[in-house]
């Protein structure tokens, strides 16, 4: 089940639940390792993943992933607060393969449900309400829906 609210200018907010504990969708989010399999875990045709993980506050994560060396994406994550398993903060600056950049703040909690995890996530500072709508209809429920096969695989 997932819910979207955009009722902010700048920012988003959305919900879904994960069928799994919180220690393992926070573990899944935060992983190098498991990052570089769910990354591209719905791809038909792998790509490029690189992803490195400093995990504590004040380190960072360094992803870059796309279908090929020619288009890339890069994001940069600081790690301002760690609570594992239930709260992550971020300061994050992205571009994609054209060379935009834009910089957001990203707070993630974990909370155990009846499923399993329920997953809030909180970003703001979006430029215009159609990045943010993009990230909400796009790019999160995108990376949800990865983390959800990773967690289910058989």
């Amino acid at each position: 089940m997932s819910e979207i609210d955009t009722s902010e200018t700048i920012g988003l907010r959305l919900t879904r639940e994960l069928p799994a504990t919180p220690e393992e969708v926070f573990d899944a989010y935060t992983d190098a390792e498991k990052q570089k399999i769910w990354f591209s875990i719905l791809d038909e045709e792998p790509g490029v993943v690189e992803i490195e993980v400093d995990l504590r506050v004040g380190g960072k994560q360094v992803a870059v992933w796309g279908p090929n060396r020619d288009t890339l994406f890069r994001e940069e994550q600081t790690f301002v607060e760690i609570d594992r398993p239930h709260r992550l903060v971020t300061e994050s600056t992205g571009s994609d393969p054209s060379g935009q950049t834009m910089s957001t703040h990203v707070v993630v909690t974990f909370e155990p449900s009846d499923v399993g995890t329920l997953v809030t996530v909180e970003q703001t500072g979006f430029p215009t309400p159609e990045v943010r709508d993009f990230f909400s209809t796009m790019v999160w429920v995108g990376a949800l829906d990865r983390i959800e096969a990773f967690l289910t695989r058989a």
